[in-house]
Protein backbone atom coordinates (compact mmCIF):
# COMPACT_ATOMS: atom_id res chain seq x y z
CA UNK A 1 0.00 0.00 0.00
CA UNK A 2 1.34 3.44 -0.94
CA UNK A 3 -0.47 5.24 1.87
CA UNK A 4 1.69 5.94 4.92
CA UNK A 5 0.58 7.11 8.37
CA UNK A 6 2.11 10.35 9.60
CA UNK A 7 2.05 10.20 13.39
CA UNK A 8 2.76 13.82 14.30
CA UNK A 9 -0.97 14.69 14.76
CA UNK A 10 -1.66 11.83 17.21
CA UNK A 11 0.13 13.93 19.82
CA UNK A 12 -3.24 15.67 20.14
CA UNK A 13 -5.16 12.40 20.52
CA UNK A 14 -5.71 10.50 23.76
CA UNK A 15 -3.55 7.43 24.24
CA UNK A 16 -6.43 4.98 23.91
CA UNK A 17 -7.81 6.65 20.79
CA UNK A 18 -4.37 6.94 19.17
CA UNK A 19 -3.68 3.24 19.75
CA UNK A 20 -7.09 2.35 18.31
CA UNK A 21 -6.46 4.48 15.19
CA UNK A 22 -2.98 3.04 14.67
CA UNK A 23 -4.21 -0.53 14.97
CA UNK A 24 -7.13 0.15 12.66
CA UNK A 25 -4.72 1.56 10.08
CA UNK A 26 -2.59 -1.57 10.35
CA UNK A 27 -5.64 -3.84 10.18
CA UNK A 28 -6.60 -2.17 6.91
CA UNK A 29 -3.26 -2.56 5.18
CA UNK A 30 -1.22 0.52 6.12
CA UNK A 31 2.30 -0.66 6.88
CA UNK A 32 4.53 2.45 7.09
CA UNK A 33 4.29 4.64 10.20
CA UNK A 34 6.41 7.78 10.50
CA UNK A 35 7.16 9.59 13.76
CA UNK A 36 10.02 11.48 15.43
CA UNK A 37 11.83 11.73 18.73
CA UNK A 38 10.56 15.31 19.11
CA UNK A 39 6.87 14.40 18.59
CA UNK A 40 6.24 14.24 22.37
CA UNK A 41 4.36 10.95 23.07
CA UNK A 42 3.90 9.82 19.45
CA UNK A 43 6.58 7.10 19.69
CA UNK A 44 5.11 5.83 22.95
CA UNK A 45 1.64 5.49 21.41
CA UNK A 46 3.04 3.64 18.41
CA UNK A 47 4.95 1.30 20.73
CA UNK A 48 1.81 0.40 22.63
CA UNK A 49 -0.17 -0.13 19.42
CA UNK A 50 2.33 -2.42 17.71
CA UNK A 51 4.21 -4.24 20.46
CA UNK A 52 2.38 -7.45 19.59
CA UNK A 53 2.55 -7.04 15.78
CA UNK A 54 6.01 -5.63 15.18
CA UNK A 55 6.76 -7.74 12.11
CA UNK A 56 3.70 -6.43 10.26
CA UNK A 57 4.66 -2.74 10.36
CA UNK A 58 7.51 -0.54 9.15
CA UNK A 59 8.53 2.03 11.77
CA UNK A 60 10.37 5.21 10.83
CA UNK A 61 11.49 7.83 13.31
CA UNK A 62 13.83 10.82 13.35
CA UNK A 63 16.54 12.41 15.44
CA UNK A 64 17.61 16.05 15.60
CA UNK A 65 20.88 15.06 17.29
CA UNK A 66 24.06 16.48 15.78
CA UNK A 67 26.75 14.23 17.24
CA UNK A 68 27.51 10.52 17.19
CA UNK A 69 26.91 10.19 20.92
CA UNK A 70 23.60 12.08 20.93
CA UNK A 71 22.32 10.15 17.89
CA UNK A 72 22.96 6.85 19.66
CA UNK A 73 21.29 8.18 22.80
CA UNK A 74 18.20 9.29 20.83
CA UNK A 75 17.95 5.95 19.06
CA UNK A 76 18.16 4.09 22.37
CA UNK A 77 15.29 6.19 23.74
CA UNK A 78 13.25 5.63 20.57
CA UNK A 79 13.77 1.88 20.80
CA UNK A 80 12.37 1.92 24.31
CA UNK A 81 9.42 4.14 23.43
CA UNK A 82 8.58 2.09 20.33
CA UNK A 83 8.93 -1.17 22.30
CA UNK A 84 11.15 -2.74 19.67
CA UNK A 85 14.74 -3.92 19.31
CA UNK A 86 15.21 -2.33 15.88
CA UNK A 87 13.99 0.70 13.89
CA UNK A 88 13.31 0.15 10.21
CA UNK A 89 14.29 3.68 9.16
CA UNK A 90 16.12 6.32 11.17
CA UNK A 91 16.25 9.80 9.65
CA UNK A 92 18.24 12.91 10.46
CA UNK A 93 15.50 15.43 11.21
CA UNK A 94 15.83 18.51 8.99
CA UNK A 95 19.56 19.24 9.50
CA UNK A 96 20.73 22.72 8.46
CA UNK A 97 23.65 21.02 6.71
CA UNK A 98 24.57 17.42 5.98
CA UNK A 99 27.05 16.00 8.50
CA UNK A 100 30.60 15.13 7.52
CA UNK A 101 30.62 11.37 6.85
CA UNK A 102 34.36 11.26 7.53
CA UNK A 103 34.08 12.75 11.01
CA UNK A 104 34.00 9.85 13.53
CA UNK A 105 32.01 12.01 15.97
CA UNK A 106 29.41 13.25 13.48
CA UNK A 107 25.73 12.38 13.52
CA UNK A 108 26.26 10.35 10.35
CA UNK A 109 28.85 8.21 12.13
CA UNK A 110 26.24 7.61 14.81
CA UNK A 111 23.77 6.42 12.19
CA UNK A 112 26.33 4.02 10.73
CA UNK A 113 27.20 2.64 14.15
CA UNK A 114 23.53 2.12 14.98
CA UNK A 115 23.05 0.24 11.71
CA UNK A 116 26.13 -1.89 12.28
CA UNK A 117 24.81 -2.82 15.73
CA UNK A 118 21.39 -3.75 14.35
CA UNK A 119 19.62 -0.92 16.15
CA UNK A 120 18.38 0.45 12.81
CA UNK A 121 18.07 -1.10 9.38
CA UNK A 122 18.05 1.89 7.03
CA UNK A 123 19.34 5.47 7.08
CA UNK A 124 17.62 8.56 5.72
CA UNK A 125 17.34 12.31 6.03
CA UNK A 126 14.46 14.79 6.03
CA UNK A 127 14.73 18.36 4.83
CA UNK A 128 12.84 21.43 3.65
CA UNK A 129 15.77 22.68 1.58
CA UNK A 130 15.83 21.43 -2.01
CA UNK A 131 19.59 22.04 -2.19
CA UNK A 132 20.24 19.84 0.85
CA UNK A 133 17.85 17.19 -0.45
CA UNK A 134 19.69 17.06 -3.78
CA UNK A 135 23.04 16.92 -2.00
CA UNK A 136 21.84 14.02 0.13
CA UNK A 137 20.66 12.07 -2.90
CA UNK A 138 23.84 12.68 -4.85
CA UNK A 139 26.04 11.75 -1.90
CA UNK A 140 24.84 8.14 -2.10
CA UNK A 141 24.99 7.99 1.71
CA UNK A 142 21.26 7.98 2.44
CA UNK A 143 18.72 5.36 1.47
CA UNK A 144 15.73 7.69 1.72
CA UNK A 145 14.92 11.38 1.47
CA UNK A 146 11.83 12.93 3.04
CA UNK A 147 10.83 16.23 1.45
CA UNK A 148 7.67 18.39 1.17
CA UNK A 149 5.77 17.37 -1.98
CA UNK A 150 2.16 17.99 -2.91
CA UNK A 151 0.00 19.23 -5.75
CA UNK A 152 1.25 22.73 -4.82
CA UNK A 153 4.90 21.82 -5.40
CA UNK A 154 6.95 23.96 -7.73
CA UNK A 155 8.52 22.59 -10.90
CA UNK A 156 11.95 22.74 -9.29
CA UNK A 157 10.78 20.75 -6.26
CA UNK A 158 9.33 18.08 -8.53
CA UNK A 159 12.72 17.54 -10.20
CA UNK A 160 13.75 15.75 -7.01
CA UNK A 161 11.47 12.87 -7.97
CA UNK A 162 13.45 11.93 -11.06
CA UNK A 163 16.75 12.54 -9.26
CA UNK A 164 15.75 10.00 -6.60
CA UNK A 165 14.62 7.54 -9.27
CA UNK A 166 17.98 7.73 -11.05
CA UNK A 167 19.88 7.30 -7.78
CA UNK A 168 17.63 4.47 -6.56
CA UNK A 169 16.94 6.53 -3.44
CA UNK A 170 13.59 6.20 -1.69
CA UNK A 171 11.48 9.36 -1.72
CA UNK A 172 8.99 10.05 1.07
CA UNK A 173 6.60 12.97 0.57
CA UNK A 174 5.80 14.97 3.69
CA UNK A 175 3.34 17.89 3.86
CA UNK A 176 1.31 16.08 1.19
CA UNK A 177 -1.71 18.32 1.86
CA UNK A 178 0.52 21.36 2.45
CA UNK A 179 0.01 21.40 6.19
CA UNK A 180 -3.77 21.44 5.80
CA UNK A 181 -3.98 24.12 3.09
CA UNK A 182 -5.20 21.60 0.53
CA UNK A 183 -8.78 20.81 1.51
CA UNK A 184 -9.67 18.54 -1.42
CA UNK A 185 -7.38 15.67 -0.46
CA UNK A 186 -8.19 13.69 -3.60
CA UNK A 187 -6.30 16.24 -5.70
CA UNK A 188 -2.95 15.78 -3.97
CA UNK A 189 -3.55 12.05 -3.54
CA UNK A 190 -4.03 11.64 -7.30
CA UNK A 191 -1.21 14.07 -8.13
CA UNK A 192 1.39 12.19 -6.08
CA UNK A 193 0.03 8.83 -7.20
CA UNK A 194 1.30 9.46 -10.72
CA UNK A 195 4.88 9.09 -9.42
CA UNK A 196 5.48 5.43 -8.63
CA UNK A 197 8.64 6.11 -6.61
CA UNK A 198 6.97 8.52 -4.16
CA UNK A 199 5.50 7.39 -0.82
CA UNK A 200 3.19 10.08 0.61
CA UNK A 201 2.81 10.43 4.36
CA UNK A 202 -0.62 11.61 5.45
CA UNK A 203 -0.89 13.19 8.88
CA UNK A 204 -3.77 11.48 10.66
CA UNK A 205 -5.39 12.59 13.90
CA UNK A 206 -9.04 11.54 13.58
CA UNK A 207 -10.80 8.37 12.49
CA UNK A 208 -12.64 10.27 9.74
CA UNK A 209 -9.27 11.24 8.26
CA UNK A 210 -8.06 7.64 8.37
CA UNK A 211 -11.29 6.44 6.73
CA UNK A 212 -10.85 9.04 3.99
CA UNK A 213 -7.36 7.85 3.11
CA UNK A 214 -8.38 4.20 3.24
CA UNK A 215 -11.23 4.97 0.83
CA UNK A 216 -8.87 6.82 -1.51
CA UNK A 217 -6.44 3.90 -1.39
CA UNK A 218 -9.23 1.41 -2.13
CA UNK A 219 -10.44 3.45 -5.12
CA UNK A 220 -7.64 5.80 -6.19
CA UNK A 221 -8.96 8.97 -7.86
CA UNK A 222 -8.00 9.56 -11.47
CA UNK A 223 -5.99 12.68 -12.20
CA UNK A 224 -8.48 13.91 -14.79
CA UNK A 225 -9.39 17.36 -16.07
CA UNK A 226 -11.71 18.08 -13.16
CA UNK A 227 -8.99 17.41 -10.57
CA UNK A 228 -6.45 19.38 -12.60
CA UNK A 229 -8.86 22.30 -12.60
CA UNK A 230 -9.00 22.23 -8.80
CA UNK A 231 -5.21 21.89 -8.57
CA UNK A 232 -4.69 24.92 -10.83
CA UNK A 233 -7.11 26.95 -8.70
CA UNK A 234 -5.35 25.83 -5.50
CA UNK A 235 -1.99 26.82 -6.94
CA UNK A 236 -3.30 30.27 -7.81
CA UNK A 237 -4.83 30.78 -4.37
CA UNK A 238 -2.50 28.85 -2.06
CA UNK A 239 0.95 28.33 -3.51
CA UNK A 240 2.13 31.65 -2.10
CA UNK A 241 0.70 30.97 1.37
CA UNK A 242 2.65 27.94 2.57
CA UNK A 243 5.80 28.53 4.60
CA UNK A 244 7.85 25.33 4.53
CA UNK A 245 10.00 26.33 7.51
CA UNK A 246 13.27 25.97 5.60
CA UNK A 247 14.91 28.93 7.38
CA UNK A 248 16.57 30.52 4.35
CA UNK A 249 14.98 33.81 5.42
CA UNK A 250 17.03 33.91 8.63
CA UNK A 251 18.50 35.71 10.41
CA UNK A 252 15.85 38.41 10.69
CA UNK A 253 17.20 41.90 11.49
CA UNK A 254 14.24 42.38 13.87
CA UNK A 255 14.85 39.06 15.62
CA UNK A 256 11.66 37.41 14.36
CA UNK A 257 11.76 33.60 14.31
CA UNK A 258 10.28 33.62 10.83
CA UNK A 259 10.49 29.91 10.02
CA UNK A 260 8.11 29.22 12.92
CA UNK A 261 6.08 32.43 13.05
CA UNK A 262 5.14 32.40 9.36
CA UNK A 263 3.47 28.99 9.73
CA UNK A 264 2.02 29.41 13.21
CA UNK A 265 -1.55 29.14 11.91
CA UNK A 266 -0.75 25.67 10.58
CA UNK A 267 1.08 24.64 13.76
CA UNK A 268 -1.88 25.65 15.90
CA UNK A 269 -4.09 23.34 13.88
CA UNK A 270 -1.78 20.42 13.16
CA UNK A 271 0.43 20.15 16.27
CA UNK A 272 -0.39 20.26 20.00
CA UNK A 273 -1.59 23.90 19.98
CA UNK A 274 -1.23 24.43 23.73
CA UNK A 275 2.55 24.09 23.33
CA UNK A 276 2.45 27.47 21.55
CA UNK A 277 -0.11 29.28 23.68
CA UNK A 278 2.28 30.34 26.42
CA UNK A 279 4.05 33.55 27.33
CA UNK A 280 7.31 32.50 25.66
CA UNK A 281 5.67 31.97 22.28
CA UNK A 282 3.47 35.03 22.65
CA UNK A 283 6.60 37.14 23.04
CA UNK A 284 8.14 35.47 19.98
CA UNK A 285 5.01 36.16 17.94
CA UNK A 286 4.80 39.74 19.22
CA UNK A 287 8.27 40.29 17.75
CA UNK A 288 6.44 40.50 14.42
CA UNK A 289 5.22 43.94 15.53
CA UNK A 290 8.85 45.07 15.28
CA UNK A 291 9.05 44.16 11.59
CA UNK A 292 10.63 47.04 9.66
CA UNK A 293 9.42 45.69 6.29
CA UNK A 294 12.97 45.63 5.01
CA UNK A 295 11.88 42.68 2.82
CA UNK A 296 15.14 40.83 3.44
CA UNK A 297 13.16 37.68 4.23
CA UNK A 298 11.04 38.11 1.12
CA UNK A 299 14.11 38.43 -1.10
CA UNK A 300 15.70 35.30 0.42
CA UNK A 301 12.64 33.05 0.25
CA UNK A 302 13.25 30.27 -2.31
CA UNK A 303 9.49 29.87 -2.70
CA UNK A 304 8.69 33.50 -3.50
CA UNK A 305 6.48 34.05 -0.45
CA UNK A 306 5.32 37.50 0.62
CA UNK A 307 6.79 36.80 4.04
CA UNK A 308 6.00 40.13 5.79
CA UNK A 309 2.32 39.83 4.89
CA UNK A 310 2.29 36.17 5.93
CA UNK A 311 3.79 37.08 9.29
CA UNK A 312 1.13 39.71 9.97
CA UNK A 313 -1.64 37.28 9.10
CA UNK A 314 -0.18 34.60 11.36
CA UNK A 315 0.16 37.08 14.22
CA UNK A 316 -3.52 38.05 13.93
CA UNK A 317 -4.55 34.38 13.88
CA UNK A 318 -2.30 33.61 16.85
CA UNK A 319 -3.83 36.41 18.89
CA UNK A 320 -7.32 35.03 18.27
CA UNK A 321 -6.21 31.57 19.44
CA UNK A 322 -4.46 33.02 22.47
CA UNK A 323 -7.48 35.07 23.56
CA UNK A 324 -9.77 32.08 23.08
CA UNK A 325 -7.79 29.87 25.49
CA UNK A 326 -6.79 32.47 28.09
Amino acid sequence: MRTAFGALPIQRTSKDEAVRLLRKASDNGIEFFDTARMYTDSEEKIGIAFADRRCSVVLATKTMATTRESVLKDIAISLGQLQTDYIDLIQLHNPVALPDPNDPQSSYSGLLEARQKGMVRHIGVTNHSLAIAFAAVRSGLYETIQFPLSSLSSTSDLTLIEECRKADCGLIAMKAIAGGLITNVATSFAFLRQYDNVLPIWGIQKEAELDQFLALEATPPVLDSSLWSIIRKDREELAGRFCRGCGYCLPCPAGIQINWAARMSLLLRRAPYRNFLNEEWRQKMNAIRSCTHCNTCKSKCPYGLDTPTLLQENLADYEQFYQRFH
